[in-house]
């Protein structure tokens, strides 16, 4: 995963030649959910998620008036907190590493709305279950996932959009952004469970700052 993005900084590295470069950070707080399929044929069932903090160290560069590129570094933790009919909870956390890498488009000048979409990418950088109170529901609760036996898949890939305003400051950016993610990856590989599917809402404030104009691109 490092090497195919120091590959598209590479890639990238003629157009940042001509850009507005901004980099920063973003922090704020992240609610998941996350719904599954016991068995094939099952109905899909949905389970109460977790919230925690995020936060990324952000690179922002416009290569037009009003489009560009924005790429994250994100820790981003997802979870479930399953609740039977007796009250007991099972709850397990998930801690990314994920990288979204969205196409920006904004409209304004100081003050601006923004629209963002592109996918994301991830590893699993560690899963805890933190309380597993009860067993053996019908239909099938969700399993464990951070014990030795479980190996969860470690690859995240999915889609993320967002909107946010933001104002300029000089050469500082500050902006409030909602995003919302769609998570393809199935932490199950044992087949304990058919089918597993997250997702997530983050909102969050970031604080960037210009280091480099953007430059007129010569014929």
């Amino acid at each position: 995963m490092v090497k195919k993005l120091l590959v598209l900084v590479f890639l990238l590295l003629p157009g940042i030649a001509f850009a507005q470069l901004s980099i920063g950070i973003r922090g704020g707080l992240s609610s998941s959910s996350y719904s599954y399929q016991a068995t094939a044929g099952t109905r899909v069932k949905k389970v109460e998620g977790v919230a925690a903090p995020t936060f990324a160290l952000v690179v922002e560069y416009f290569d037009s008036k009003n489009a560009g590129v924005e790429l994250n570094i994100q820790q981003l933790t997802l979870g479930f907190a399953q609740v039977n009919d007796a009250g007991k909870v099972n709850q397990t956390e998930f801690t990314y590493l994920k990288f979204p890498m969205l196409a920006s488009i904004f409209a304004g000048r100081s003050g601006r709305f923004q629209i963002k979409f592109g996918p994301h990418f991830g590893l699993l950088r560690q899963v805890q279950d933190l309380t597993r109170e009860y067993s053996g529901a019908t239909p099938k609760e969700l399993p464990t996932f951070g014990q030795p036996a479980d190996a969860p898949n470690k690859r995240m890939y999915g889609l993320t959009g967002g909107a946010g305003i933001s104002k300029l400051f000089g050469k500082s950016t500050l902006s409030a952004e909602a995003r919302f993610g769609y998570d393809f990856t199935n932490p199950e590989s044992q087949d304990r469970v058919f089918e597993i599917s997250s997702t997530n809402l983050e909102f969050t404030l970031a604080y960037l700052f210009r280091v480099k104009e953007r430059k007129q691109k010569t014929p």
